[in-house]
């Protein structure tokens, strides 16, 4: 974004007039600024109509007195060139495109025409709702909208207009700075909205709505700077679907990718990926309204054993703890509650002294001492209205706990066990006393969890940024390396492969004695990428008759599977010894994200067992071995039933080179698949190795 783009952004977010171009859809756009408050000049052009929404119309955009700050355009496609063209030369700031009809439609030179005369303006859309900002109340929206701001909260992002406008309505109290409904992303794309927010004081968090990224490079390096400044980033990640990867290219335009290599993005940079829209608003809000927890222990507390037990079962689940009491503090908290209450963490602390803040807040204090926590939960769920008699205890007993979470300096919410359980007046009173008003169960310690990690990983990052990714480069026509010479390259990288030759069916029986049996057979072809299935392996031969065997009832299997891969041209190898596990190793380019790494258990039931984890590259050695940690392979690694451990440091250094090495050569080598991959104790070998190289054009 250049700078002038950038003053243009401001000038358009906080207008000090705003020009409506259009008919119907531009006199509701004025009735929505009216609604939120808009106190500046407005001007609206429209050469049919005397009049919109009250406003004297003039005929032409050049017929308005002055350059207008904020521009709402909603008229057909076919006159939006032109129109953004004498805004961009009369020095407009900015402008919300609400007209459709671009690239979603397919019309993609008309969406380039759009950017090429929009110059220096800031231009959301089109195909767009527009931008709310709920600190300055100023609106260019299409549609009627809620939605509130205490003076600070989140700026949203969304890729869908309804989306945004439900999010707005919706009945949980998320503070809002600023929504932009961002539609094709023309000219401005979630990664300038994304940069430009984290420099806003007043927004504590951003969430993002993504159904495709236009510049991942961009988006990684905004991501990055959110995350060095404290500014925690939510994004809800749709398209992940056949269907939903095709509805999404049909309606704004943009490809959505591969969910592995977006989660993989996100890691990498910190964001906090959500799967639905209720977490995405409730993570959003815990951290807007109490920010987030140095670590994963929590206090939690309830007047009820059954919600106890709810919170417990699900903490456990997403690796939140809720660490017992310290027994030095057993007594002191024991004489605090009546005699029915048992010691645990989560704490029922029991109806006798419910509704008692004076009872309740020296219970909350010590017991939140007494297991060291980091965030503090209390289950509540309000009465309904017209029952709200009891009201009062209710909310005696949260503020009790908010002084207690204050004086402790440790974020605290309120839960209600289901969403609805919590009215409007309740949650503006929990906010106002600094306390988190959660909805739903699940929901709160999600976003207790998600809000812990990306703590940590803020802390983790800090200390070593990544390295930028390189630029993605393009996908073209590939040429598959028999498995010998791909195990010739991985050597050549210091990649172990186990000793073998290549030979004629002839020479078979001379090399298995040399090298000494047991042998593994294969036969070597550019049209055998999966051997096994061809029946071109056999494995643990152990004489010269069992080699011979092999190698005629492999010439017929292929013969009978693929006859034109029939080679009498072998590769005989010494059998390997039983590792501690099996990993599958994938390098691999993406023409959006770049070089990719994927690291899984692997052999014949990898594709059954899907325990994987995608890493975009260059990444570190640390980056892989916490990576081999995630995986549910690494029980195995860490020495399981007794057998030897595997030091995961040597095997993430000995993956890191060949990823390296492959960052070296990946214009010549353009994918690697190494299944399996014989993890030892410290160290590892390639036992088969799928490689193919770009074919040059």
């Amino acid at each position: 974004m250049t700078p002038e783009r950038r003053a243009n952004f401001q000038r358009l977010l906080r207008p000090r007039h705003i020009a409506f171009i259009g008919g119907r859809d531009a006199t509701i756009a004025i009735k929505e600024a009216r609604r939120r408050g808009f106190q500046g000049q407005m001007w609206a052009v429209n050469p049919k109509r005397s009049e919109l929404a009250g406003l004297p119309c003039v005929a032409s955009i050049n017929d308005l007195s002055e350059a207008p700050d904020a521009v709402y355009l909603a008229i057909p496609a076919g006159g939006v060139v032109a129109a953004l063209q004498t805004l961009a030369q009369m020095g407009a700031g900015g402008v919300v495109c609400f007209s459709a009809g671009f690239k979603e439609t397919g019309d993609v030179a008309a969406e380039q025409a759009l950017i090429d005369v929009t110059g220096d303006m800031a231009l959301i859309g089109p195909n767009c709702y527009g931008v709310i900002n709920y600190i300055d109340n100023a609106a260019l929206w299409s549609f009627e909208h809620g939605g509130w701001s205490p003076g600070y909260g989140a700026a949203i992002i969304t890729q869908s207009g309804m989306f945004s406008s439900d999010i707005t309505m919706s009945q949980r109290s998320l503070p809002l700075a600023y929504m932009v409904s961002a539609g094709n992303q023309a000219v401005l794309g979630q990664e300038d909205f994304l940069e430009i927010f984290t420099d806003d004081p007043a927004v504590r968090a951003i969430g993002l709505h993504i159904e495709g990224l236009k510049d991942i490079s961009r988006f990684e390096r905004a991501a990055l700077k959110a995350l060095s400044k404290g500014i925690p980033v939510v994004a809800l990640k749709t398209g992940s679907s056949e269907v939903g990867s095709a509805l999404t290219v049909s309606h704004t335009g943009s490809l959505s990718g591969a969910t592995e290599l977006y989660e993989a993005l996100f890691a990498r940079t910190g964001v906090i990926s959500v799967t639905n829209p209720s977490q995405f608003i409730e993570t959003l809000k815990y951290l807007c309204v109490v920010g987030a927890p140095k670590g994963a222990r929590v206090a939690g507390f309830t007047c009820s054993g059954g919600g106890a037990t709810m919170l417990a079962d699900y903490a456990e689940k997403i690796g939140l703890v809720f660490p017992p009491v310290d027994p030095a503090d057993e007594s002191a908290l024991k004489a605090l509650l009546p005699k029915i209450a048992t010691m645990s963490n989560p704490l029922d602390y029991t109806t006798p002294i419910w509704g008692q803040g004076d009872l309740t807040y020296p219970v909350f204090a010590k017991a939140m001492a007494a297991v060291d926590a980091d965030a503090a939960v209390l289950v509540q769920d309000y009465p309904a209205a017209g029952l709200d008699a009891s009201k009062g205890y209710y909310q005696q007993d949260a503020e009790a706990f908010g002084r207690a979470a204050k004086e402790q300096s440790l974020p605290a919410a309120i839960c209600a066990t289901l969403p609805e359980n919590m009215d409007l007046e309740t949650r503006q009173f929990l906010i106002a006393e600094g306390l988190a008003p959660m909805q739903g169960i699940h929901e709160t310690l999600n976003a207790i969890s998600q809000a812990a990690t990306w703590a940590q990983t803020r802390a983790r990052i800090s200390l070593r940024m990544p390295a930028p990714l390189l630029p993605a480069g393009q996908v073209g026509a590939l040429e598959m390396l028999t498995e010998d010479k791909g195990k010739d390259w991985l050597a050549k990288q210091g990649v172990a492969v186990p000793q073998g030759r290549v030979a004629t069916a002839e020479q078979l029986g001379d090399i298995a004695r040399e090298i000494g049996f047991p042998v593994a057979l294969k036969m070597m072809s550019p049209l055998l990428a999966h051997k096994t299935e061809a029946g071109a392996v056999a494995l643990n031969l152990n004489d010269d008759a069992e080699v011979s065997k092999a190698a005629v009832q492999m010439r017929a299997d292929v013969t009978a599977h693929k006859p034109a891969a029939v080679l009498d041209r072998f590769l005989i190898e010494t059998m390997s010894p039983l590792p501690l596990a099996e990993l599958i190793v994938t390098l691999r380019s993406d023409p959006q994200f770049g070089a990719a790494l994927v690291l899984g258990s692997g052999g014949a039931l990898v594709e059954l067992v899907g325990d994987a984890v995608t890493l975009l590259l260059p990444s570190t050695a640390d980056d892989i071995e916490k990576a081999l940690q995630s995986l549910r392979v690494a029980r195995l690694l860490g020495g399981f039933r007794g057998r030897p451990k595997a030091e995961l440091s040597k095997i993430a250094a000995e993956i890191h080179t060949l990823c390296w090495a492959y960052l070296q050569d990946w214009a010549t080598i353009a994918e690697i698949e190494i299944n399996p991959l014989f993890v030892y104790s410290d160290h590892v070998c390639a036992v088969d190795a799928l490689v193919h190289c770009a074919v040059a054009t």
